[in-house]
């Protein structure tokens, strides 16, 4: 019983931190693919880059807090 006490902690760290990771790579690439929109069809103002990083939050923001519910749950 002693084991797993002190496995949860560190379990719920690596998730979290799996977590923050994916959310940032997600933005990043949101970001990198709006760049490349705009350097494709030459668009000035940066709109690509910044609709496709928009979108990239909220995908982002979306899947962490399904994935916060979900281990919420699992706790339960």
């Amino acid at each position: 019983m002693i084991k797993n006490s002190s496995k949860k902690p560190l379990n719920k760290f690596v998730k979290f931190s799996g977590i923050a990771i994916q959310m940032g790579l997600t933005i990043y690439l949101g970001s990198v693919l709006g760049k490349w929109l705009d350097a494709k069809f030459l668009n000035e103002t940066q709109l690509y880059t910044k609709i496709c990083t928009l979108i990239a939050v909220f995908g982002a923001m979306f899947s962490v807090i399904r994935q916060v519910i979900k281990m919420s749950k699992d706790n339960d």
